[in-house]
């Protein structure tokens, strides 16, 4: 295969328009990339920003097939692709000796067979350009009509030739493989309806490995899926690399998309897969614990496939779902650039598919707008919270369960930053809507409550946040039960606002009970178990029994390092956390490299201006004076 037509193959499966063909064609044909841009530019008769423009969206196609490219820094973006480009041609360019190639053939075929054509078997092979994938598919087909003489069977496929030939000259853009799309051919005869059908499905799926779940199937589908695998495999069309995971070649992958794209059943094909995949992203939680990323891990290049080519099938009202799981699951990870670029891709597909004027926009921005708060991105989040509201209001009118969302949302961001007297008003007038539409019985009252309550607690108004934590803690309790997880963070909060004011006796039997009702709701290794740990763990601290703080303190570190990776900010909270202990406790070696390791995280994954960053910077700098001056 020459490096040509590789690279027309590789901008038919990233579905580049014609325009982005034609500047991924000129820009990668250099296989140095030696050519300035400006000589491109010139050649392709288009100006600077519409190149750029084409190479940016061009990138970020192959990005969803090549996951790293989406955290490259601008600089080296196209020099990384190139490299992917080439690692992946050299894969596919596998090409036999011709001794080898026989060799191949011969452990595929009967000898007696081979013996009787020996010099038809030497055409056959050089026929199919010495390919193993080619090779291997006619040595199937031979086994399953042991009659047919070598002689018919060069001349199949010499006639599938001039037939694809003349498909390929009509489409410019088609990449031509010899040997392997006549034997393609000759196999895809072969095979069933249903097995042609199933084929054209799984050429739906990412160049990744395929994880085919059966059990979920209903019976009638599970038969037909069992026999269509069975039957693809027998041809070598389908490769099982384990239970219950199969992966395509990527010629045969095309070959099906081609075969697929030229059906009337296309539409049809693309539908089910979409909807397939939706179904699988919505098991996406928003929080995915280590178990929910290993089971979802497999899934994820097909999710991202139905997103990036094919989210027009899902449907209008469930573009959104699609985009924002893949966030979660990222984002979950502590993987920022890639949830981020995914919520963006919400915006921008809802905003273009959608239009201006429609609600998944402005809970797109919304969700964008969240997403920056996490992490710190302030300024970013604001406009986004406010643009949402404006629309919101616009859209569905000032008295709205999404307009009190928003508002919510946009106190919280004020609340973060220290802005209390903006954010006050703002969850009052989400607390008094929210009842208005909801009754004073509702999950999302008692959530404002909570938020109201942390406000006052913060800037220390703590005879008004008491109340207001006890109301959403006695509706908690009837909407949810005394056993929920809503209930014991409530517990918590109030704990702390007790710690806040000194009275740590009545502080402390509710941390207890906050951390006993975790671990029986969430089991022993959750987050929300560590950071219970944690807030006990700052009572004793606070009340001078370190022997007792300290285990409390390495269990939740090490809790949150196993759930969420050592490079989490949730760790660096914890490895602040300890480090002060042992400052308290003048270990100041045990100290120093935890608050280091803490800060390091911090600036990494939340940036240097984080509220988090900058609190652990003044604690390791506190620490500094008082342990070397």
């Amino acid at each position: 295969m020459q490096w040509a037509n590789f690279l027309a193959k590789e901008a038919a499966t990233h579905s580049l328009s014609l325009e982005q063909t034609a500047a991924f064609l000129k820009y990668f044909n250099n296989e140095i990339l030696g050519k300035s841009e400006a000589k491109l530019i010139n050649e392709l008769n288009v100006d600077v920003v519409a190149f750029r423009k084409w190479m940016g969206e061009i990138y970020n196609k192959f990005a969803q097939s090549y996951l790293e490219l989406v955290i490259s820094n601008n600089r080296d973006k196209l020099e990384k692709l190139q490299a992917y480009l080439r690692a992946k041609y050299n894969s596919e360019l596998d090409v036999l000796k011709p001794l080898a190639a026989m060799k191949l053939l011969k452990t595929l075929v009967v000898r007696e067979r081979l013996q009787q054509e020996p010099w038809v078997a030497r055409r056959i092979c050089k026929f199919l350009g010495y390919s193993p994938l080619a090779l291997e598919l006619v040595g199937r087909y031979l086994d399953k009509m042991p009659d047919l003489s070598l002689e018919t069977l060069l001349k199949r496929l010499e006639k599938k030739r001039v037939e694809h030939e003349a498909v390929v000259n009509a489409n410019s853009l088609m990449p031509y493989e010899y040997g392997v799309a006549e034997a393609f051919e000759l196999s895809w005869e072969q095979l069933d309806e249903n097995a042609q059908s199933f084929g054209c499905l799984l050429s739906l799926c990412a160049l990744a490995d395929i994880p085919l779940s059966l059990e979920a199937r209903e019976d009638n589908k599970k038969q037909e899926w069992l026999s269509a695998i069975a039957n693809l495999l027998e041809l070598h069309l389908l490769q099982q690399k384990s239970k219950g995971i199969y992966c395509l070649n990527p010629l045969i992958r095309q070959l099906f998309q081609m075969k697929l794209n030229q059906s009337n059943k296309a539409d049809e094909a693309k539908t089910n897969f979409a909807a397939m995949m939706l179904e699988v992203a919505k098991l996406i939680p928003q929080q995915p614990n280590p178990e929910d990323i290993f089971n979802l891990t497999p899934h994820i290049p097909h999710i991202t496939e139905v997103a990036t080519q094919l989210f027009q099938y899902v449907g209008d009202e469930n573009i959104i779902t699609l985009f924002t799981k893949l966030a979660w699951f990222y984002q979950g990870q502590g993987l920022y650039q890639q949830a981020e670029y995914w919520l963006q891709q919400c915006v921008e597909v809802t905003q273009n598919h959608l239009g201006l004027e429609h609600s998944d926009v402005a809970a797109s921005l919304n969700n964008l707008a969240g997403f920056y708060k996490s992490t710190g991105r302030y300024s970013e989040a604001e406009p986004l919270y406010q643009q949402a509201l404006k629309q919101r209001k616009h859209l569905l009118g000032d008295n709205h369960q999404d307009v009190a969302t928003s508002l919510n949302n946009l106190a919280q961001l004020y609340d973060s930053t220290g802005r209390y007297s903006e954010a006050e008003p703002l969850y009052q007038q989400a607390l008094k809507l929210r009842k208005r539409l909801l009754g004073e019985e509702h999950i999302d009252v008692a959530t404002t409550l909570s938020y109201l309550a942390l406000l006052y607690e913060s800037i220390g108004r703590y005879s008004e946040a008491e109340p207001l934590y006890q109301q959403a803690l006695k509706l908690w309790k009837r909407l949810v039960g005394e056993e929920h997880p809503h209930v014991a963070t409530t517990l918590n909060n109030l704990a702390a606002l007790y710690c806040y004011t000194g009275r740590y006796s009545k502080a402390e039997p509710l941390l207890k009970k906050a951390l006993e009702l975790r671990k029986r709701l969430l089991g022993e290794n959750h987050q929300d178990v560590a950071t219970s740990l944690n807030n006990l763990a700052q009572l004793y601290e606070s009340t001078e029994r370190y022997t007792k703080a300290e285990p409390l303190y390495q269990q939740a570190l090490e809790m949150s390092k196993h759930l969420l990776g050592d490079n989490h900010p949730d760790v660096a909270i914890s490895l602040n956390n300890l480090a002060a202990l042992y400052r308290n406790t003048r270990r100041y070696k045990k100290a120093k490299p935890l608050f280091e390791q803490a800060l390091k995280i911090c600036e990494q994954t939340l940036g240097v201006s984080h509220p988090t960053t900058m609190t652990i910077r003044a604690n390791y700098a506190s620490f500094l004076r008082e342990a070397y001056h």
